[in-house]
Order: C-alpha cells, then sequence, then structure tokens
C-alpha cells in the first residue's frame, strides 16, 4: 500500500497542548482556559473550572451552546438534572439559566464549553448587567495570563 501525502494548500489541523494554555484565575471560585476563539463568527471555546459553591449570574445565551463535563458535578438552578463526569448538555439559543455548583462537591468541577455569541448576563428584572463574547473572553484571559507571569497563551484564532 503506498503511503499518503499531505496535498499543498489542503488546511492543516491545530494542536494545542495543555501547557499553551494555562488556567487562569478569574476570581469567585472560577478558572478559565480560552482554547479558540472566532470573533468574527462569534465563536469561544473555553474550559472552566468551579469550585464547590460556585454561582454564575444567571444569564441568556444568544447562540447555541455545547457543554462536555470532565470532572465533578454542577446544574441549572431552573433545571432538575445534574451534570457529571461524561455528561453532554445542548443549550439552544435563548436559553436562560444560572449554573450552580453544588456545595458539597468534593473536588472542582471541569467543564468544556463551545460557546458561540454571547451571554447576556442578567439582574433580576431580566435587564442585561454585562455581555460576555468571544473578544472579551479572550481579552480577559490574554490579560490575566500576562499579568500573572504566564505570557500570552497560545489561543487558536488569537
Amino acid at each position: 500500500m503506498e503511503a499518503m501525502t499531505i496535498v499543498e494548500g489542503i488546511p492543516q489541523a491545530i494542536h494545542r497542548g495543555a501547557e499553551e494554555c494555562p488556567y487562569v484565575d478569574v476570581g469567585d471560585g472560577v478558572e478559565l482556559k480560552v482554547v479558540q476563539v472566532d470573533i468574527d463568527h462569534g465563536l469561544w471555546v473555553i474550559q472552566n473550572r468551579f469550585q464547590p459553591g460556585v454561582r454564575v449570574p444567571r444569564h441568556k445565551h444568544t447562540g447555541e451552546v455545547y457543554a462536555f463535563t470532565l470532572s465533578g458535578a454542577w446544574k441549572y438552578a431552573e433545571y432538575p438534572e445534574v451534570n457529571r463526569a461524561g455528561s453532554y448538555l445542548y443549550e439552544p439559543a435563548g436559553s436562560i439559566h444560572t449554573l450552580i455548583v453544588p456545595d458539597d462537591n468534593t473536588e472542582p468541577t471541569e467543564v468544556w464549553f463551545a460557546i458561540t455569541g454571547a451571554n447576556l448576563n442578567l439582574d433580576a428584572d431580566d435587564n442585561v448587567e454585562s455581555v460576555f463574547d468571544a473578544g472579551f473572553m479572550l481579552e480577559v484571559y490574554l490579560g490575566v495570563a500576562e499579568a500573572n507571569g504566564l505570557g500570552r497563551p497560545n489561543v487558536i484564532g488569537a
């Protein structure tokens, strides 16, 4: 059998090792790792580590979200299901929820998210308090990493 060759001009896969995009502490028991952004298409691919008891503000998604839980457990206050290691969750555009991590978790909860569009963080009256999107998350991640002496992480698309 003849060996395959790569045809010139064909897009190549892009790899990032764990050390190229380290976690940074963004406060309130949340660590963030941004691995890819496509600002023009509104895509942000992140990993979060949440300490037990974390509560992320109620928010609305303007695009779809795909989530895979790597460790620990978490849920939305508005739904009964609990996401545990190995769980997959799809969130349609327009969904509104409050992410909570149980106080009695014995380990940090680690979740991989691919998010399109923005998170509109809401107050008790459904007014938008802040907006998190691909550009904002990249800016926060790079800024915190550099401020903590980690250099500039090698985020795909940055």
